[in-house]
């Protein structure tokens, strides 16, 4: 997929942080993927093209490369060192006086460039690095959290591919398989495979970088008097401690029971909602209307602001 401008297809500036690029691709992923808008061939179009830019700028020496020579920097084989001398060779050919003795226009030649590329000619098609192929692979959310062994077909490789998925691998993480790509023209070194992973939802977890958040529905009771209940984790069910008068929305802890990452491992925070009973029960209806004496303040405080 050829794109001209990486930054202004995922609409971010050129100032922009990893973790901004990286919102806006997930953003731009999730509105334009073929499972979202099955059989329109222009939302495919546009996801190919928020990938490849997302290629480009979440790769730190491509977005570097692009930043210094722009589009030229994204065709097949470009070679930032042999860029650079011919830049050179050109500034240095527009702003010296010819030697004396020669021909305007004639006595720069070609052969101070190749010394500085020693020996390549970029105009003869010299040894060049081989292109980068480029892949998505769809896990599951647990595939992701506990890793995986997938195979895959990428564009332009011949042969499908074992890939190992660490354990951790978020929406949008990218595993690069050095030495795999298309094979370098002129006998240069083959480019790489760049695969990027997409994880489905879970219908429990949700994630914040190495965290897990769960909603916890729990009993008037419970919230009130405090107790004990089984709260499910990657790992299996863990008691989690209520503590009395805890309020809805409060966030209690799980220690260590998050994602595991290249040796750090997150937490798991179950977000505790009051579930109210489905019965009409009239004592109960009036036990809560005695209980409105024991607020020591009001409820909704501040929010005439």
């Amino acid at each position: 997929m050829s794109i001209t401008d990486p930054y202004g297809v995922l609409g971010v500036a050129r100032t922009a942080t990893a973790e901004e690029i990286r919102t806006a691709y997930r953003k731009l992923a999730r509105k334009y993927h073929p499972d979202i808008n099955p059989g329109d061939k222009a939302a495919e179009d546009q996801f190919k093209q928020v990938a490849a830019a997302y290629d480009v700028l979440s790769d730190e020496q491509k977005r570097k490369n692009f930043d210094e020579f722009g589009a030229d920097s994204l065709l097949s084989g470009f070679d930032p060192e042999q860029a650079r001398a011919y830049k050179r060779w050109q500034d240095a050919r527009a702003h010296a006086p010819p030697p004396r003795g020669h021909e305007e226009g004639f006595d720069w030649n070609l052969e101070d460039l190749l010394g500085q590329l020693g020996g390549r000619d970029p105009f003869r098609g010299g040894p060049r690095r081989g292109a980068d192929a480029t892949g998505e692979v769809e896990l599951d959310f647990m595939q992701a959290l506990h890793g995986a062994e997938v195979s895959l077909t990428i564009p332009g490789i011949a042969t499908p591919l074992r890939v190992r998925i660490p354990p951790g691998a978020d929406d949008g993480s990218q595993i690069t398989l050095r030495g795999q790509g298309a094979p370098g023209p002129g006998g240069g070194p083959p480019g790489d495979v760049i695969i990027r992973t997409r994880v489905r939802p879970h219908p429990l977890y949700r994630r914040e970088g190495l965290d897990l958040v769960l909603d916890l529905p729990v009993t008037l009771s419970e919230a009130y008097n405090g107790g004990a209940v089984d709260v499910p984790t990657p790992g299996g069910p863990v008691k989690l401690k209520i503590p009395p008068r805890t309020q809805c929305g409060a966030r209690l802890r799980l220690r260590g029971k998050g994602v595991s990452r290249g040796g750090q491992v997150g937490d798991l925070f179950a977000v505790v909602w009051l579930r109210l009973p489905e019965a009409d029960d009239d004592a109960l209806g009036e036990a809560l209307r005695a209980a409105d004496a024991l607020y020591t303040r009001p409820v909704r405080e501040g929010m005439d602001r």
